[in-house]
């Protein structure tokens, strides 16, 4: 069993910094980006010597941690316009 120094979900700044380009993405752009981005992601953690469990496990939390802050800054930008029409 491998220790992650730092688990994939509490990666902030990383995690901030994929939502920021997947908000100016789209399409197979932003497919594209998000499979290099896990490519990058998972080669690290593999050079680390992380099994592959592992891998998968800690991918699997970046991705629904980048899923859920996606989903707060577009209630957030929702919540913004709504403001701006009252």
């Amino acid at each position: 069993m491998s220790l992650v120094q730092f688990p994939a979900d509490r990666r902030t700044a990383d995690i901030r910094r994929c939502v920021k380009a997947l908000q100016d993405l789209h399409g197979e752009e932003a497919n594209r980006f998000w499979r290099a981005e896990m490519m990058r992601f998972a080669c690290a953690l593999r050079e680390q010597g992380v099994e592959e469990a592992e891998v998968s496990h800690q991918a699997h939390l970046y991705l629904a941690a980048v899923q859920m802050e996606l989903e707060r800054a577009f209630a957030e930008e929702r919540i913004d316009a709504s403001r701006r029409r009252t």
